[in-house]
């Protein structure tokens, strides 16, 4: 009987003491999908990917965990049929359906490894998986509007490797406020005279 109760003891105590460990233990963080601001992505785009600037329907929400609440990209207005562009040189690395939706990414060129990689949806692809680009070419048409916006939008995005990017970064300044250059008059310079 003694035994009994001294196994009992033990297990008790035993039960008792994993409780305590497993309760003092945490979970490994989700990976943070937030990008540092700084050179991880180049102003390197020489177009919009729809229009000459669109409208900005929604922006860049990121995460604050892996699987959290956000918005991985951008949504731009544009209307179904409109031409959807490479914003920069790269090859495209995929072009295909996901979820329904047409999928079209391009892998830029020059920027690392793992590249940025642009996304574009719903998309109609042009071109297969595997064909290089320069910024401006057309990479397919927007699709009729999808649930994803209110109206119809292309929804642009950017990543590196899993860790998702705001695409309106690698949009240079110039192009993304839409700032234009202007010629300033010149003083002291004698005006030329014809026939020299």
């Amino acid at each position: 009987m003694r035994a009994k109760r001294i196994a009992v003891v033990l297990l008790l105590v035993v039960s008792a003491l994993s409780t305590v460990a497993w309760a003092g233990t945490r979970a490994a963080p989700e990976p943070d999908v937030r990008s540092a601001p700084g050179p991880e992505v180049p102003a390197l785009a020489r177009n919009w990917p729809v229009g000459t600037r669109p409208a900005v329907l929604r922006g860049w929400e990121p995460p604050s965990r892996a699987y959290g609440p956000g918005h991985r990209g951008v949504d731009l207005a544009a209307a179904p049929g409109d031409p959807v562009r490479a914003v920069a040189a790269g090859r495209v690395a995929f072009a295909g359906r996901v979820a329904g939706r047409g999928v079209i990414s391009v892998d830029l060129a020059g920027t690392g490894g793992p590249p940025l990689r642009t996304t574009y949806e719903p998309v109609h692809a042009t071109l297969p998986q595997g064909t290089e680009v320069t910024a401006g070419d057309p990479l397919g048409t927007l699709e009729p509007p999808t649930p994803h916006c209110t109206s119809s939008c292309l929804h642009w995005g950017l990543r590196r490797a899993e860790t998702y990017l705001n695409p309106l970064s690698l949009l240079p300044p110039w192009l993304r406020h839409g700032t234009r250059s202007r010629l300033l008059p010149v003083e002291g310079v004698p005006t030329p005279t014809p026939g020299i």
